[in-house]
C-alpha cells in the first residue's frame, strides 16, 4: 500500500546504493573483522562477503514496496478519517525516565512516544488501551515487592501464561507474584491510559484465596503512591485478601456468566487501578476475549 511512483524512487535510489562498489568494499571490511572473532573465538563457520551482500539485495527488493515518508503517510491517513493502530513494547517500569532504574530498557516504552516514533501529533492518539496480566511476572534482578516464592510460585508458574511463565527466548524462569495495584495504577497513569485488557484470568482458578497488594510499607509508613527506587527496594506489601472462586473459566464469552467471585476480582483491580476494564482474556486464544 506504501508503493507508488514517487516511493518508487526512494527504492531506486536504494537500490543504486545497495548496487555501488564503496558498500561492497565496506561489507567486505566488516566480514574481514567479524570473521576473526567468528573464526578465533567463537570457532564457527566465516561469512563469505559476496553471499552476505546477495542476501542484503534480498532484503532490499522485499523492504522496497514499503519505503516511504512514514509521517506523511500517517498523516494522509488521518486527515482521510482512517484508524491508526501503534503498537509499544515492554511495560511502564521499563521506561528509562519512569521506570525503575537502572533495570529499565533504551527508549521510552510510553504510549505518548508513538506519536515521537510515528511522526504524528501527540493529540492524535485518542485511546490507550494497557496490557495488564490478573497476576505479576518479571524476568530479572530489580525491585519485586509482591514477589513470591517456593512452590506457591512454581505452581503459578507452571499455570501461567501460554504453556508457563518462562522467558519467550531464553526459557529462564519468570519470578512470580501478586496482583500488585500500587504499581500498575502508577503504570497505567504515565501511560495516559483509556482502559485496560486484562489478560491470564483462567490461569488463577485454581486459588482458594487471591492477594492484591494495595500498598506499599515503607519505613512503618504505608503508601498507595509509586515511590522512587531507593524507597522501592525498602518497600514491602500491604495486601487485601479475596475469595477464588475455584472453577475453569475457559469457553465463557460473556461477563455476567463468569463466576461472582470472579467478576469481584475484576471489578475490585478496576477501582484499585482507577481504570476501566474493558476486556478481559480467559485463554490464549484470539477468540478467548469477554468485552465488557
Amino acid at each position: 500500500p506504501f508503493y507508488s511512483d514517487k516511493y518508487a524512487k526512494i527504492g531506486f535510489q536504494v537500490s543504486e546504493l545497495f548496487e555501488s562498489e564503496s558498500l561492497k568494499e565496506k561489507v567486505a571490511q566488516v566480514c574481514e573483522t567479524k570473521n576473526v572473532m567468528l573464526e578465533h573465538l567463537y570457532h564457527k563457520p566465516v561469512l563469505d562477503p559476496e553471499e552476505l551482500f546477495q542476501t542484503m539485495l534480498q532484503y532490499r527488493d522485499m523492504v522496497a514496496p514499503y519505503v516511504c515518508d512514514v509521517s506523511k503517510y500517517l498523516y494522509d491517513a488521518i486527515k482521510e478519517g482512517k484508524n491508526i493502530l501503534l503498537e509499544g513494547q515492554l511495560g511502564s517500569l521499563k521506561d528509562p525516565d519512569h521506570g525503575i532504574y537502572p533495570m529499565v530498557t533504551s527508549s521510552s516504552t510510553l504510549a505518548a512516544y508513538g506519536a515521537i516514533g510515528a511522526g504524528i501529533a501527540p493529540y492524535e492518539i485518542k485511546n490507550i488501551t494497557t496490557v495488564v496480566k490478573a497476576y505479576s511476572s518479571a524476568v530479572g534482578a530489580g525491585a519485586f515487592v509482591s514477589e513470591i516464592f517456593g512452590e506457591e510460585a512454581d505452581e503459578l508458574r507452571k499455570r501461567g501464561g501460554d504453556g508457563g511463565e518462562f522467558g519467550a527466548t531464553t526459557g529462564r524462569p519468570r519470578r512470580m507474584g501478586w496482583f500488585d495495584a500500587v504499581a500498575s495504577r502508577y503504570g497505567c497513569r504515565i501511560q495516559g491510559s483509556t482502559e485496560v485488557a486484562l489478560t491470564v484470568l483462567d490461569v488463577l482458578g485454581y486459588l482458594d484465596e487471591l492477594h492484591v497488594c494495595v500498598g506499599y510499607e515503607i519505613d512503618g509508613e504505608v503508601t498507595k503512591d509509586f515511590p522512587t527506587t531507593v524507597r522501592l527496594e525498602r518497600a514491602k506489601p500491604v495486601y487485601e485478601t479475596l475469595p477464588g472462586w475455584k472453577c475453569e473459566i475457559r469457553g465463557i464469552k460473556k461477563y455476567e456468566d463468569l463466576p461472582e467471585n470472579c467478576r469481584k476480582y475484576i471489578e475490585f483491580i478496576e477501582k484499585e487501578i482507577e481504570t476501566p476494564i474493558t476486556m478481559v482474556s480467559n485463554g490464549p486464544g484470539r477468540d478467548e476475549i469477554i468485552y465488557r
